[in-house]
């Protein structure tokens, strides 16, 4: 004879509670969305997770040329540098793996692991091409969720984006990845520093974190947004919108115009800004 009360005899989990509360299939992807926001607020997810699953599905719409570190801002090595400029350099720069290039940026011919430069330290002949591992190249139209299936095949972490031209665009991490659905990884070698939260892209936009400061923002756009009220970029924006907006939605403030580049259900990542000329037609 079982005594034991009824509600302890079985506890549903946490999928079963789903699946019962999602009493008919979502039609598209906006229901879909909707029917999560709904489970978080009734506490069948927590926010963690509600992150992380709109991370995924983020992920199987975005291309490589949207979180792919520009070439112009590309650690690389040249295979010709002398040894003794080479391993500081690659101590500063604090990098694992670094594209190794023959002269030019374009001429990527292998990835060169940290971990291999050792070998120069002790051994006077060793040749710094054949320490070499080989590099892949993807185009910039990949999408991410293939990206990572191919990263977790060949266990790879790096690979060289090339333009259409067969130039190279930038690299890109499986770290890059990851972080689209998790959120921001950060190491010990990782700075909160103005610098890296502000990337110029050209002359009229940048590519900003949301966490950016306003004082920096205004210092290194020459904007004057009032910190009084909000401390961060993000606030700004989301204030504007007045709720947290998703990836590619836009607005204008004041003379720049913020797009969102990466979103999840609680706080802004990434945002493209783009100054406006407001400047009357004649």
């Amino acid at each position: 004879m079982d005594d034991s009360h009824p509600s302890q005899r079985h506890r549903p989990g946490f999928l079963e509670r789903l699946t019962s509360w999602l009493s008919r299939e979502p039609d598209n992807r906006e229901e879909l969305l909707d029917f999560l926001h709904a489970a978080y607020e009734k506490n069948l997810l927590d926010a963690d997770a509600l992150s992380m699953i709109e991370g995924v599905m983020q992920v199987s719409e975005m291309q490589v040329r949207e979180i792919m570190i520009p070439r112009a801002q590309m650690d690389v090595v040249d295979i010709h540098t002398p040894r003794e400029e080479l391993l500081p350099y690659v101590i500063e720069t604090a990098h694992s793996r670094f594209p190794a290039v023959d002269g030019e940026r374009d001429n990527v011919i292998g990835i060169l692991l940290a971990k291999d430069l050792l070998r120069l330290c002790t051994e006077e002949d060793v040749n710094l091409r054949d320490q070499l591992r080989p590099a892949v190249f993807i185009p910039e139209s990949k999408r991410l969720n293939v990206l990572l299936r191919e990263f977790r095949v060949s266990r790879n972490h790096i690979a060289i984006v090339v333009d259409e031209y067969g130039g190279v665009a930038g690299l890109v991490t499986i770290e890059d990845v990851l972080e689209q659905i998790v959120g921001d990884i950060e190491d010990e070698y990782d700075y909160d520093e103005a610098e890296d939260n502000i990337l110029q892209e050209d002359a009229h936009s940048f590519r900003v974190k949301a966490q950016t400061e306003i004082g920096d923002f205004n210092q290194i756009l020459g904007a004057s947004f009032s910190d009084e009220e909000f401390d961060t970029v993000g606030g700004l924006v989301t204030h504007a919108f007045g709720r947290v907006p998703k990836r590619g939605e836009q607005v204008d403030i004041g003379d720049y115009r913020f797009q969102v580049l990466r979103a999840d259900s609680r706080r802004l990542h990434t945002l493209h800004v783009e100054r406006i000329d407001r400047a009357a037609p004649a």
